[in-house]
């Protein structure tokens, strides 16, 4: 590896959001501060493509490139074929898609950053999510799409707002010692329903680091035999209610994500 690092210049007709995303990916599966990165965005022309590889080739470069039009990444391909190291992000995979629909793409720059029907869905998706986060109006619950219950930290909100990205429009209900759920979630149909659940270990490790940041104590909050009958009373009333419960212990957010949307899946595919 050279001293100084290598520089990848990701070059795009469009804002080059894509390639810098793949780009930070690789780079980070290598040594820190091995490579840079750099955009070079809104190339519009051959000659503007040609002057900027002239102008950032040297021995320590390598281009990503994701151009939509043709004509631009046929110029790169001649580039690269001439001794540039590159390599074309989006072009196998939209020809990929066009051989398997049968069908030419359409050739549009910028054209996922369009504002579309879908764009409103999900900001409306969020808005519903903040609006029922940790139980708040309860009285809505049956206009959610996915309802979510569990214990204090067994990640309710931060799944609720990946799935409201997606689309979904989803509450939370935290399940509190002595505390009675809302009489609406007996009303809901189990099958959007979902408790998430882990282990006693987990939630202590979780709660303590919890309470060592905010500099506070909770008498029982992160206490083993406190937590062990709170999340044995969860798993009473997840009984109750007939939902699935998903267990988050050692998984990543969207992984539990995934397996409520599998669900949620098989349920709508019954329905039609």
């Amino acid at each position: 590896m050279a001293e100084r690092p290598y520089t990848i210049h990701v070059v795009s007709d469009s804002l080059g959001e894509t390639g810098e995303t793949v780009a930070l990916a690789a780079v980070s599966q290598f040594t820190p501060n091995a490579f840079r990165i750099e955009r070079l965005p809104k190339i519009s022309s051959a000659e503007d493509l040609r002057q900027i590889v002239k102008e950032h080739c040297g021995r320590d470069c390598i281009f990503f490139y994701t151009l939509v039009d043709r004509n631009l990444r046929a110029e790169m391909e001649r580039l690269v074929a001439n001794g540039v190291i590159g390599v074309d992000l989006l072009g196998p995979a939209v020809k990929l898609l066009s051989e398997v629909v049968g069908s030419a793409p359409s050739g549009e720059v910028g054209r996922i950053r369009r504002t579309d029907e879908g764009y409103f869905d999900r900001i409306e998706a969020m808005e519903f999510a903040v609006k029922h986060d940790d139980g708040r109006n309860p009285e809505e619950l049956a206009q959610a799409d996915i309802v979510i219950v569990g214990v204090s930290r067994t990640s309710k909100t931060p799944i609720s707002m990946y799935l409201a990205f997606k689309g979904w429009r989803v509450a939370n209900v935290p399940l509190a010692p002595g505390v009675d759920p809302p009489r609406e979630l007996f009303d809901l149909d189990p099958r959007k329903v979902f408790g998430l659940v882990t282990s006693a270990d987990t939630l202590l490790t979780i709660r303590r680091e919890r309470m060592r940041e905010l500099g506070t104590y909770v008498h029982g909050y992160a206490e083993r035999e406190a937590v062990e009958a709170e999340l044995a009373e969860a798993r009473k009333l997840m009984r109750r209610l007939g939902c699935l419960v998903v267990h988050t212990e050692n998984r990543a957010v969207e992984e539990s994500a995934q397996e409520i949307l599998r669900h949620v899946g098989a349920v709508m595919e019954v329905k039609d």
